[in-house]
């Protein structure tokens, strides 16, 4: 019994240990797959948490967009219930001042006007456009009484849209002077179209501007104008190469007469957004209709480095505590110091002008910080004390550097560097231009060298390889390297002379035409020829490379006449 139990028993022992190992092998493999679903699905969960928290946002975003859309219908409904009650109010006001105005200006007697103001309301109770823009341009230095005067004086306008439009249609929305001053009148434009908003508002005080009184036809001519300004601007090449002043009278055109489009909006963010560091733009883009994408723009705003422009534009939409002034402002004064190296290594130093520059944008980003800050009553959020402190240390250094340059180019002395230096003896000094006369000579503007004298012994021309040419009959000429530019002593030279046969440099400026003697030439030409020089000469200065050792008429160049008188 023994013995055949002992077999079984070692079969079931060798069973049990391929079971075991089998068992564990399944177990690792079970935990493997437990550990992969367990990490799918931490996977899953985050995914499905971060899906959830979007669409949380999105809604949250959805419902604050529904809300706000849902109170600026509640305004334009209770304003178009106002303005519907208003009507005949605002008739009412409307043809008793239009008739008071007519009164008015059938009993004037029409004086000369004394002042600004007077003259202002002379011209727009007659309706005379062409000499109301004259006037206004003429005053540029009292733009600031013009914006005070001009619209109660548009206010005196029988029909102030059409005077505006007629008073600003030879410059805009082109120009169509016949002769176009070297002044541009776009400023006037722009002034005047400002100050005729509150003369076009409704008379009535609830509703005031809300409805500007543009008759039908009017409006219609104001589109008219816009649309012709776009397709010219368009001609030359888009709206970020026109001139801001003109971009500007654009916009305020359309926002003055109310005639913004909504397919035309993207164009209108294409102009803001080009010019938004003229200080009427946020307000401008809020009244052309672009108050939903303020944000945008103060976003793309600060992406381009215009953080200052883009504090502007918060306070005027209301939105300066999503963009707080004081972070803007201070990167706005951080960019601007990094773009100081960036421009001196790409400039020239030599003469100090890459820091001066440098010096200048540093002084403005200073300055108009301190006014933002001024104007936003933020000096207890943005002290002015370091910003005053580093304006006047860059004033001072400005001053500094300009005194030193100052005595560097004077060389000690406070006298003036002369541009041009006249000839010691009192010669005449020749035009800047000589050299475009006709005769293509030209005059050498070299220090003056002192009168050198004939020398009846010396007969020989010296070339610039110190090689000589026997002549009877002609003075010397030497070469650069000899100085000796022999002539009668009746002939001084009042400038250096140059090369002995010019070359390179200009002729020396003679006192009166310089011809040979008549003794010294017998005939055309000369008697007896010389060599052809080892050199060879341009063909600029009397044709030297034409065989001819000298001139090709036998005498020297006689300069013309105008350099003397």
């Amino acid at each position: 019994m023994a013995s055949p139990a002992t077999p079984a028993a070692a079969d079931g022992e060798a069973v049990t240990g391929d079971a075991v190992t089998a068992g564990f092998a399944e177990l690792e493999r079970q935990q493997q797959l437990l550990a992969s679903c367990t990490r799918l699905y931490q996977q899953l969960s985050d995914h499905f948490a971060t899906l959830d928290r979007g669409l949380a946002a999105r809604s949250d975003a959805i419902r604050h967009k529904r809300r706000a859309a849902e109170a600026r219908t509640a305004r334009a409904l209770d304003s178009l219930r106002r303005r519907e009650l208003t009507v005949d109010a605002s008739v009412d006001r409307a043809l008793h001042h239009l008739d008071s105005i007519a009164a008015s200006a059938s009993s004037a007697a029409s004086p000369p006007a004394a002042g600004l103001a007077d003259a202002l309301r002379a011209l727009c109770a007659r309706m005379d456009a062409a000499a109301f823009l004259g006037f206004v341009a003429a005053r540029r230095k009292e733009a600031d009484a013009l914006r005070a005067e001009v619209p109660p004086a548009l206010s005196r306008c029988v029909d102030p849209a059409n005077f505006v439009m007629d008073a600003v249609a030879d410059v805009f929305p082109v120009d169509r002077r016949e002769m176009k001053s070297p002044a541009d009148l776009a400023w006037a434009c722009v002034l005047i179209l400002e100050a005729a908003v509150p003369a076009l508002a409704d008379p009535d005080p609830e509703i005031g501007a809300a409805r500007p009184l543009v008759p039908r036809a009017a409006r219609e001519r104001a589109r008219g104008m816009a649309r012709e300004w776009k397709e010219a601007v368009e001609l030359k090449g888009g709206v970020e190469g026109a001139k801001p002043p003109d971009a500007h009278a654009f916009l305020q055109h359309v926002a003055t007469f109310a005639v913004a489009e909504r397919e035309d909006r993207p164009l209108y963010r294409r102009i803001v957004l080009s010019f938004s560091w003229r200080r009427q733009m946020p307000r401008l883009a809020l009244a052309l209709g672009l108050d939903e994408e303020m944000p945008d723009i103060i976003e793309e705003l600060i992406a381009k480095g215009q953080q200052l422009d883009a504090v502007n534009f918060a306070y005027e939409a209301g939105l300066q505590e999503k963009f707080p002034p004081v972070p803007l402002l201070k990167s706005y004064l951080e960019d601007s110091k990094k773009t100081s190296p960036t421009v001196s290594d790409n400039s020239s130093t030599s003469s100090g002008q890459s820091g001066s520059n440098t010096n200048k944008k540093e002084q403005s980003a200073l300055r108009a910080v301190i006014k933002c800050i001024e104007d936003r009553k933020l000096e207890s959020e943005f002290p002015l004390e370091d910003l005053q402190k580093q304006l006047e240390d860059l004033e001072k250094a400005k001053t500094e550097k300009k005194k030193a340059s100052s005595s560097a180019s004077s060389g000690g002395t406070s006298e003036p560097a002369n541009k041009r230096i006249r000839a010691s003896n009192g010669g005449p000094m020749p035009p800047a231009k000589a050299g475009r006369l006709t005769n293509n000579t030209s005059v050498s503007s070299f220090p003056v060298a002192t009168a050198f004298v004939r020398s009846p012994s010396q007969t020989s021309y010296a070339s610039p390889s110190q090689t000589s040419y026997a002549s009877p009959t002609h003075t010397s000429y030497a070469s650069p390297s000899h100085t000796s530019y022999a002539t009668p002593s009746s002939y001084p030279y009042d400038r250096q002379p140059a090369h002995g046969l010019y070359c390179n440099r200009s002729p020396p400026a003679i006192r009166e035409p310089y011809v040979y003697p008549a003794n010294e030439v017998p005939s055309v030409g000369f008697g007896v020829p010389y060599s052809s020089p080892p050199m060879t000469y341009p063909a600029t200065y009397g044709g030297y490379s034409n065989g001819l050792p000298a001139y090709n008429n036998g005498m020297a160049p006689a300069f013309h006449q105008a350099y003397y008188r």
